[in-house]
């Protein structure tokens, strides 16, 4: 990682990205190609965004939790802007110019109303809205320069008022398009394309700001002053110019000066700090800008905001300075509300952005944990942070704190970078200061050698009011210093209840009648001579127990160094203890590195034989070689059952394998309902049969021990830590051996797999996170208990991660911001953590989890979710890619090919209509059941259009038959080459217009024509008293002579009189033996058929003989 470049000084604050919005799009359905969000705007209480098809969708930003869906047949949305005075109300607009005034009516509980409704400006489009600040007004501008306003009735404002239609009022008409609207305080501030105007709209006097005119969009804004002694002055007005100008103005419209930031932009943006990229800064000097300001905002307290489609401005206007700017690519829209920014991309994304100070920025990044993030801006922006001021939102010790947790392997660099920033912080003089004003106030005081201040005052006593004036400020310094607790301050068990009290009566014994929180003040002697015997007690309980797989280096039993008087007693009450345990911890280490010694020496050894090809490439040679490793490994790393330590504690038992073979008879004896002693007797008189069993293969060995751990006994718990220190090269190696022995065996009969499933939970410490996932990929529909050992051992060993409090909490987006700040992802980890999103949240989670693609693959996902829960997650996962794009990715997810059939029949089998609703009795298409809507449309229909074989084409078409799903079943049948059973199918569902579509199936030759008209014929006498009942419930007739998409001989001869001409279609229709009577309508359209046929042979042979007369001419 590159030196992180220093901010210049006179840079403070900055934007910073906290939350991340994309689940909120995801959940509202707002991130695909077919919807996006188009506007928006934000208040105390909403974040409400317009959509492309008419819908405004209200979110409670507090959780936010989507609170009401407003819809709009008038267009899609494109201006909303809430009510500042009254958030019960909000003014929409809409594409075909219509102008909505909502009153939710939260507080009494009722349904949404529309309260005023404009069509003033239908036909232009609405560009700017601007809510009266004090009353229920709208002013509404348009492209066309028009400006009026609606009022809205409401019950708030008196009885009857809700039953008033105030009528729609035009304020002024302007030269050119309105950019932007403004109301301050009975004026109305209109910025068109050329100037900005001024209204008082109590007196309806109009005058202009500036004389000046300009070209372009140019915004305009009030600027109040209501900070310091600026308070009750007449509010500002800006107004954007050419070239990076902007007017001030006062309330009159009167010109007082220009700002002119084209040379003050000539400095680098300053960096955007969000967790979706790393901050970065260019220090190379830029060139002086040029911007037109199109839109102007108040923002905050005293900074003015403007936006380009590229980028974000703040300024300071009291003193013309340029607070920041930085780079945001494809800016649409732009919304504030205090000090935050809501921004809307060209994409349909959303950001939400913070203006901070850059210590306030490092304050919140520490509380949220992002490590990386907090020491980058403490870098970056050293200036702020070096302060003493810094130093009551950020403690010494918090920055201490932040670079431990950072890695050494890392982030070398940053870790060095920060450690001079830490060298260069200055204290907090305040406090300081405050302190000994205080304490000077008691006349004489002395500091003790434990840091506690002994006041002497001259009075001879204090006063209760001093004291506790004294008590509240270091109260308040503790709880500031406390303000910012760490994570794993909250991971701590609460105190037991009778230490506390005696730390409550130490307190109390040391006669001070108040305490300073200073760092370096040592516990009280008490407290610490009970943790000691504490501790002490523990360690002789520990020792005194039987050590069976705890290994302990000699330092840790050097005696400590003990100086109280309490302490040497009670390690001389526990001194027989350690005597006695001494010599048998002695023994356990030198039986500890002679095992780690033979562990070696059977891993090298196998090692080097599977280097060898012809052992790594042939299964048996590789499973004997592993086979001989895999005692040594049972030995030495197995679990410590009472069996295995029977065998090792008994020297007539003989060694491990020797066990091993006598546990395979044991279990051999036991499946075939014999005592175990017999056979033991049996193998004892008769030496010959031993030597049998000596000298059997590694294989059955193998599976005799597999069948001893788990025939009748319930699964071994996971082990996810070695329960001996393991050296780093040797743990390589034994995890190759183990992961390597795992796939070896995965793959085998069900008898083996079972052991396979103990030997990785027994094991999973050594094995590859990885290559066990996709093992367990591969092996999941034959055996699914190694997927389900293998996340209950992820879950076991992510279960110290950070994350999970996040999880269990049960905030579904803070947990997903929480995955997303852990990136680089780890797909084992990350898809743990999943699994326990899924088990909090169910669905809602899993339709999600498309973010974390390729991470996480669908084939993850199928393991993890539900069928039924599966389906969103692929249909949001497709629906993210470009539509061009759709198809080819859908392909890429496709491995194995068996997969293409199997999701269609899960998507043919959920959220679908009913089968007696798409088939009749006799499995035939039902009358206009191709007109059902299917859940997952979309994605049926990028599966049936698939590249695949032939055969798997033809399965497709008989699951979309079965199921009814009749667009699929045509389309495949289309490309079959069926197309009698297309034909018939479309005759069936009587819709002509599957024969007209893009994607229809048209007759091609006049057999087909015949066949068609024999088939329409025939279905439609079965079918005339046929109906069904479609998605409203309402019904259709099947022999409704007015339904003009019915297919019938007559509709047919039509449709083929204007492909072959009316003559050749009743020759047809003669030829089939069909007897038609053409209506009125028909034999119109055929003579006028005929009448543009006679036209068109005429034109024809009128341009061939003039074709022949020009050739003749330039022949002679």
């Amino acid at each position: 990682m590159p030196l992180i470049p220093v901010v210049p000084d006179n840079h403070s604050h900055l934007l910073a990205e906290f939350d991340c919005l994309d689940p909120l799009l995801s959940a509202l359905r707002l991130d695909s190609g077919r919807l996006k969000c188009t506007c928006l705007a934000v208040s105390k209480k909403w974040l409400a965004l317009g959509t492309s098809a008419g819908g405004l969708h209200l979110i409670q930003r507090e959780g936010w939790k989507q609170r009401l869906i407003l819809t709009h047949k008038e267009g899609s949305i494109t201006q909303v802007v809430c009510c500042p005075h009254d958030e019960d109300f909000i003014a929409v607009a809409t594409s075909q110019g219509l102008v909505v005034v909502w009153e939710l009516q939260l507080e009494r509980r009722g349904r949404p109303e529309r309260v005023s409704v404009s069509w003033e400006h239908r036909g232009h489009n609405i560009t700017s809205l601007c809510w009266d600040t004090s009353t229920l007004r709208v002013f509404v501008g348009d492209s066309g320069g028009k400006v009026s306003f609606l009022r809205a009735g409401s019950s708030k404002l008196g009885k009857g008022s809700a039953f008033v239609i105030f009528p729609v009022q035009t304020v002024t008409t302007v030269d050119s398009r309105v950019v932007q609207l403004g109301y301050q305080d009975g004026r109305l501030l209109v910025s068109s394309l050329t100037r900005c105007y001024l209204c008082d709209t109590d007196r309806e006097k109009f005058w202009r700001v500036g004389n000046k005119e300009r070209d372009g969009e140019y915004g305009a804004c009030f600027f109040p002053q209501n900070r310091g002694l600026l308070v009750g002055q007449p509010p500002l007005l800006y107004c954007a110019r050419p070239g990076s100008r902007i007017w001030e103005a006062n309330f009159n419209g009167e010109v007082l000066s220009t700002h002119q930031f084209k040379q003050l932009l000539a400095c680098p943006p300053l960096p955007l700090i969000t967790y979706r990229n790393e901050p970065k800064y260019n220090l190379a000097q830029k060139s002086s800008q040029s911007v037109a300001f199109p839109k102007l905002l108040p923002f905050g307290d005293q900074n003015l905001l403007s936006w380009t489609d590229s980028a974000i401005y703040i300024f300071t206007p009291q003193n013309g300075q340029v607070l920041l700017w930085t780079d945001v690519k494809d800016l649409a829209d732009v919304a504030v509300y205090r000090n935050e920014l809501f921004c809307l991309h060209g994409s349909g994304r959303l950001s939400h952005f913070c203006l901070l100070s850059a210590e306030r920025c490092v304050e919140h990044l520490l509380r949220k944990e992002s490590w990386t993030l907090a020491a980058t801006v403490c870098c970056m922006f050293q200036h702020a942070v070096t302060t003493s001021r810094a130093r009551k939102s950020i403690p010494i010790d918090r920055l201490e704190h932040l670079k431990c947790q950072l890695s050494s392997t890392t982030h070398p660099e940053l870790i060095s970078q920060l450690e001079e920033v830490i060298t260069k912080l200055e204290p907090l003089e305040s406090a300081a200061s405050s302190r000994r004003s205080s304490i000077s106030s008691h006349e004489s005081f002395n500091v003790l050698d434990c840091g506690i201040y002994r006041v002497i005052s001259r009075r001879g006593s204090q006063s209760d009011e001093e004291t506790s004036s004294l008590i509240n400020q270091s109260m308040s310094e503790e709880e500031r210093l406390k303000e910012f607790s760490f994570a794993q301050e909250e991971d701590q068990v609460d105190h037991d209840p009778q230490s506390s009290d005696r730390m409550e009566a130490d307190r109390s014994e040391q006669g001070m009648q108040f305490h300073l929180p200073l760092s370096f003040r040592p516990k009280p002697p008490r407290i610490a001579l009970q943790a000691v015997k504490d501790s002490v007690s523990s360690f002789v309980k520990k020792t005194t127990e039987k050590i069976s797989t705890l290994q302990m280096n000699s330092e840790l039993w050097q005696r400590p160094d003990l100086r109280e008087s309490g302490q040497t007693e009670t390690l001389a009450n526990t001194s027989p203890y350690s005597e006695e345990t001494e010599n048998d911890v002695y023994d356990e280490m030198s039986n500890t590195e002679a095992d780690m010694q033979e562990l070696r020496s059977a891993t090298e050894r196998a090692v080097s034989q599977i280097q060898d090809p012809l052992v790594l490439l042939d299964p048996v040679c590789l499973g004997e070689a592993l086979l001989e490793w895999l005692p040594v490994l049972e030995r030495i790393l197995g679990p410590a059952d009472p069996r295995s330590a029977t065998a090792s504690d008994s020297n007539l038992d003989g060694s491990g394998e020797e066990k091993l073979e006598r546990d395979c008879l044991n279990t051999c004896s036991e499946q075939q309902g014999e005592p175990p002693e017999i056979v033991t007797e049996e193998r004892k008189e008769s030496p010959d049969v031993g030597e049998e069993e000596a000298s059997c293969d590694n294989q059955q060995r193998l599976v005799s021990m597999e069948n001893v751990t788990t025939c009748g006994d319930p699964p071994e718990p996971v082990r996810v830590v070695s329960p001996k220190p393991v050296p780093s090269d040797l743990q390589a190696n034994l995890s190759e051996l183990a992961t390597l022995f795992t796939e070896l065996s995965c793959f085998r009969n069900q008898r083996e797999a079972l052991g396979c499933m103990t030997f990785l939970r027994r094991y999973f410490f050594l094995l590859d996170q990885e290559r066990v996932r996709r093992m367990c990929m591969l092996c999941y529909p034959k055996q699914p208990e190694m997927k389900n050992s293998f996340v209950e051992a992820m879950l076991d060993l992510t279960q110290s991660s950070k994350v999970v409090e996040v999880i269990q909490r049960g905030d579904l987006l803070k947990s997903l911001r929480s995955l997303r700040e852990l990136q680089p992802w780890g797909a084992p980890p990350l898809l743990a953590h999943l699994h326990r999103l899924y088990e909090k949240h169910g669905e809602a989670a899993v339709r999600s989890f498309s973010q974390f693609y390729p991470t996480i693959t669908p084939a993850d996902v199928m393991m993890m979710a539900q069928q039924s829960h599966f389906l969103p997650y692929l249909d949001n996962l497709v629906q993210s890619r470009a539509e061009e794009h759709r198809l080819s990715f859908l392909q890429s997810l496709l491995e194995p090919e068996s997969l293409k059939q199997d999701w269609l029949e899960l998507a043919l089998t959920h959220d679908a209509p009913q089968h007696c609703d798409t088939l009749t009795a006799d499995g035939q298409p039902r009358w206009h059941s191709h007109c059902f809507s299917w859940g997952y449309g979309r994605l049926l229909s990028l599966l049936i259009r698939l590249p695949t074989d032939f055969s798997s084409k033809q399965k497709m078409a008989e699951t979309c038959s079965t199921h009814g799903y009749w667009m699929g079943y045509l389309h495949l049948c289309s490309e079959l080459q069926r197309r009698t059973e297309a034909f018939a199918t479309i005759c069936q569902l009587d819709d002509i217009s599957l024969l007209e579509e893009p994607d229809g199936v048209e007759p091609q030759t006049l057999d087909e024509w015949k066949l068609l008209i024999q088939l329409s014929q025939q279905y439609s006498k079965d079918g005339d008293s046929q109906q069904v009942t479609d998605v409203n419930g309402g019904s259709w007739s099947n022999g409704s002579g007015d339904y003009e998409g019915k297919i019938s001989p007559e509709s047919l001869t039509l449709m083929l009189a204007r492909t072959a001409g009316p003559d050749r279609a009743l020759a047809v229709l003669e030829e089939c033996g069909v007897q038609v009577v053409l209506s009125a309508h028909s034999k119109l359209v055929c003579e006028l058929l005929r009448v543009a046929e006679k036209r068109q042979r005429a034109m024809i042979q009128t341009m061939l003989e003039r074709c022949d007369r020009f050739l003749w001419s330039q022949h002679a």
